[in-house]
C-alpha cells in the first residue's frame, strides 16, 4: 500500500538499493519504524490476550518485559511527521497524492499513542504475578517497612532485596542494581561520541536533490536555508528545531547533568537547581526521538531514486552521521541515572555518594 501515490511505500523505502555508505541509515529506519513497533505492539497484544484466557499463555513475563524495553525505539509518531515533511517538500518538485497508507499510518499512530496512555504497566505486572509466572516465589504478605538494602526494579517497579533473589527481580527477572551500572562513564562516552559525530553531520551533505539535471548536495543548514528561500517558514522552523536545536540541547543538557554530579565538591553545590535538573533529564529523554524526523524524511525522499529520472534524490554521508548522533544521545539518556544527582546532594543518606575532592593549592615557599 503506497504512502504517496506514484511514489513509494514504507517497505520500498527500506529495501531500496542504497550506496554502501548509507546502508546503516536503512537499517536504522527499518528498526525504528518496522521491527521495534511490531515487537512492541505484538508483544503487548500477546500479553493482554494471554491474561484474558482461562489458561494464561506461557512466557507472559518475558514477553511483556521485552515489549517495555523496546518501546523506547518505537517511533511511529515521528515517522508520521517525517511523511508530512517529505510530502510538503516534494510538493514543490513533483505532483504527488497522498496514498491510503498515510491514513492507515495516522490511524495506527493514534491507536498506539492512545494505548500507551491508557495502559498501566503496574496493573499488567500484578496480573502476571497472579498467574504465578514470576521469576521467584512471591511472598504472601509484603512488608511495607523501609529496609536500607531494598532496590526498586526499573522494569516492573517491584521493591525487593537483591541478595534474597540472586540480584534479580523476583517478579520480572530483570537484573537489580541500586543504580545503573557505571552510569556516569557510559553516559560520558556516548555524549562525547555524539558530539564528535555532530561535526560531520553538519559538514557533509545529508541530501542531494537533482531536478532536470541541476542541483547540488545540501547540508542540514543548507536545507533550512532552502526552505526559507522557498517561503516554507513553518517547515523550516520544524527542521531547524528537530535537526539543530534538539541534538545540541540534548548534548548540552546531558553534559550539564554529568558535570553537576561529578564536578561538585559540596553537597550544597549539588543541590543547586536539583529539581530543575531532574525535570531537564526527563525532557531530554523524551525529546530526542523527534530528531529522527529528518532521517525518516530523507529515507522516503531517497526512495524516489527508483521512480524516474526527472528528480534524483539520494541521502548522503551526513545523514548517516546525524542518525548516529540521534541514536547515541538516546542511548546516553538511557544510561544516565538521575538518582545520582540526588545522591550527590545527600538526599539519600542510605546511599552515600563520594563527591570529588577540591583541589588543594600549595603556596609558594
Amino acid at each position: 500500500m503506497p504512502l504517496l501515490t506514484g511514489s513509494v511505500s514504507v517497505i520500498t523505502s527500506l529495501i531500496i538499493p542504497l550506496p554502501l555508505a548509507v546502508k546503516p541509515l536503512a537499517l536504522a529506519v527499518a528498526f525504528t519504524t518496522g521491527l521495534a513497533p511490531a515487537a512492541k505492539f505484538l508483544g503487548t497484544i500477546y500479553v493482554l490476550i494471554g491474561l484474558r484466557l482461562p489458561r494464561p499463555l506461557p512466557y507472559l513475563r518475558s514477553v511483556f518485559r521485552f515489549s517495555r524495553k523496546i518501546s523506547v525505539w518505537s517511533m511511529l509518531e515521528v515517522l508520521l511527521l517525517g511523511v508530512f515533511v517529505a510530502y510538503t517538500k516534494l510538493g514543490a518538485l513533483v505532483q504527488m497524492d497522498i496514498g491510503a497508507a498515510v491514513y492507515a499510518l495516522g490511524l495506527l499512530t493514534v491507536v498506539v499513542v492512545w494505548a500507551d496512555i491508557v495502559l498501566v504497566p503496574d496493573d499488567v505486572w500484578e496480573a502476571i504475578e497472579h498467574t504465578g509466572q514470576t521469576h521467584a516465589p512471591m511472598p504472601a504478605v509484603r512488608s511495607l517497612a523501609f529496609r536500607p538494602g531494598d532496590v526498586g526494579c526499573e522494569t516492573c517497579g517491584l521493591v525487593s532485596v537483591p541478595e534474597a533473589h540472586e540480584h534479580h527481580c523476583p517478579r520480572c527477572g530483570a537484573a537489580l542494581h541500586a543504580r545503573r551500572p557505571d552510569s556516569l562513564n557510559r553516559t560520558w562516552a556516548f555524549v562525547i561520541a555524539g558530539a564528535i559525530l555532530y561535526i560531520p553531520a553538519n559538514y557533509y551533505p545529508v541530501l542531494t536533490v537533482i531536478q532536470a539535471g541541476s542541483g547540488a548536495p545540501s547540508t542540514i543548514i543548507g536545507g533550512v536555508e532552502e526552505l526559507l528561500s522557498s517561503r516554507m517558514y513553518p517547515l523550516a522552523l520544524l527542521v531547524f528545531f528537530a535537526s539543530i536545536l534538539v541534538p545540541v540541547f540534548k548534548l548540552i543538557g546531558l553534559a550539564i547533568m554529568l558535570m553537576a554530579t561529578m564536578l561538585v565538591t559540596t553537597h550544597s553545590g549539588a543541590r543547586i537547581l536539583l529539581p530543575q535538573r531532574t525535570r531537564l533529564y526527563y525532557i531530554v529523554a523524551w525529546i530526542g526521538r523527534w530528531s529522527m524526523v529528518d532521517i525518516f524524511m530523507e529515507s522516503l525522499l531517497g526512495a524516489l531514486v527508483q521512480f524516474g529520472a526527472l528528480v534524483t534524490i539520494a541521502p548522503g554521508v551526513g545523514a548517516v552521521a546525524f542518525c548516529a548522533v540521534v541514536l547515541l544521545t538516546i542511548i546516553a539518556a538511557e544510561c544516565f541515572d538521575p538518582r545520582l544527582m540526588w545522591d550527590a546532594a545527600a538526599h539519600n543518606t542510605h546511599r552515600p555518594y563520594e563527591l570529588r575532592k577540591p583541589l588543594a593549592f600549595r603556596s609558594a615557599p
